[in-house]
């Protein structure tokens, strides 16, 4: 199947007066942006679960979209013929679209075997032919992950179940998807803890628990290292869905939870932008509070809907939300092996095949846009000048001497009576900076 969406060419860049919903109106891959092209800045990437693996079901229906390889619209395919199909397919898209990576889950690819061996030996197989493909189109895999929340055998956690037998399942399991996202390439390796929390306190024990995880994740470090993988490892922080409670609840979290077990050098973040929101945080929040800790590492770029209370996957449409979480990435030195990878699902009534294609275009220009914005503040330094402006108190002689440490409360006090200085507070000029970023998010071009 190579030719699934034989009604869309290849995409290109026509400009931002262009109405043609497949062609980029803001895009350009080989643009410099300050010191780097478009390309090298969003490090683009389709993950194939949402686009290609799923079906369009939900709890309230069957599938929708049209994808002739799913076994519930093709309950007679041989499974590795199905997962030929999708990879054909999905290699397609990306060429056409034009994005230099991708990712997926070991489930996404090939199918389970009755076996763990056999389950290993499909996916095995379709690692082969998904590196066949990606020196044919030159596609590079952004990262793998490992699916140990779908299965019913992990409905009560992987790595923090409290059945010993399961841990081992997990480990396993990931130790072999991270052997084979190493040979294919891969940048990263993404560990989501997708039921890694719980749902009551009244049969956990969440210390226990805790450990576990801390352990698992050790030995994932360790694996790293014995099988020669480069790539980073990061952790995706949610705060909730699919338990009631999950671990890894936001970026702030995850770093907590890192330095307790010695992890911090070792772990950074793929933060999701929906996943921000539900945790009550905006997506810049999350990332300038990884850039500060020292874990930043990539993003998973979608939006959620401020109405609805669960993790929607759209695909970004708002240049605002994005340009702000754009200026703290660009602020935090920009991306090493990370990207954004579009954790993005269409509508269950978007059935039409290029409805895949228009959604991606669309959220490619809504970053692409970001990023001219963010060069834009950054580029006229008002912003950075004025927030300099504001802690300017803080570079004199006296005040650098409380902050390390040379001037005791007591002296403070004593100080502050005998000079009767009296402090007046200084506006924060809010609204005037929220124009700021507006005028650039209108003039930048």
């Amino acid at each position: 199947m190579t030719d699934f969406f034989d009604n869309v060419d290849s995409i290109g860049y026509e400009g931002p007066a262009s109405s043609n919903p497949l062609a980029f109106r803001w895009y350009q891959p080989d643009r410099v942006v300050g010191d780097r092209t478009m390309a090298e800045h969003l490090r683009f990437g389709v993950c194939y679960w949402h686009s290609f693996s799923w079906d369009g079901f939900d709890i309230f229906g069957a599938g929708t979209l049209d994808r002739p390889w799913h076994p519930n619209v093709a309950p007679g395919l041989d499974p590795m013929e199905a997962a030929r199909m999708k990879m054909d397919a999905a290699f397609e898209f990306f060429a056409k679209l034009g994005t230099p990576y991708f990712s997926f889950h070991d489930i996404d690819i090939a199918p389970a075997g009755a076996t763990f061996a056999e389950t290993c030996r499909y996916f095995d197989e379709m690692v082969d032919y998904a590196g066949q493909k990606m020196a044919d189109t030159g596609v590079e895999l952004l990262w793998g992950t490992t699916n140990a929340f779908s299965h019913p055998r992990f409905m009560s956690g992987a790595s923090t179940n409290p059945d010993p037998d399961l841990f081992r399942y997990a480990a396993a399991q990931v130790a072999h998807c991270m052997q084979k996202t190493h040979e294919l390439g891969g940048a990263n390796y993404v560990l989501w803890g997708g039921r890694e929390g719980y749902e009551t306190l009244l049969n956990t024990d969440m210390s226990r628990e805790l450990d576990q995880m801390g352990r698992f994740m050790n030995m994932v470090v360790q694996h790293k290292y014995d099988i020669g993988f480069e790539g980073t490892l990061l952790i995706e922080p949610k705060p909730m869905e699919p338990t009631k409670h999950q671990y890894d609840y936001d970026v702030a979290t995850v770093f907590a939870f890192l330095q307790k077990y010695g992890l911090e050098d070792e772990i950074k973040v793929n933060i999701e932008v929906n996943h921000a929101t539900l945790s009550g945080h905006d997506f810049h929040h999350e990332v300038a509070t990884a850039v500060g800790a020292g874990i930043f590492g990539s993003v998973d770029a979608n939006a959620g809907d401020d109405r609805l209370g669960w993790d929607l996957d759209l695909f970004p449409t708002s240049v605002e939300d994005m340009s702000l979480g754009m200026l703290e990435i660009m602020r935090g030195g920009g991306f090493t092996t990370g990207g954004m990878m579009f954790d993005c699902k269409i509508r269950r009534q978007s059935i039409s095949r290029d409805d895949l294609f228009i959604a991606h275009i669309g959220a490619m220009d809504t970053l692409a846009k970001s990023l001219l914005v963010a060069q834009s503040i950054i580029d006229e330094g008002e912003l950075d000048r004025r927030r300099a402006e504001r802690y300017a108190g803080w570079d004199t002689s006296e005040a650098r001497e409380i902050l390390d440490g040379k001037v005791s409360l007591q002296e403070i006090h004593d100080d502050l009576i005998a000079s009767g200085h009296e402090p007046q507070p200084v506006s924060g000029r809010q609204e005037l900076l929220e124009r700021l970023v507006a005028r650039h998010i209108d003039t930048a071009s």
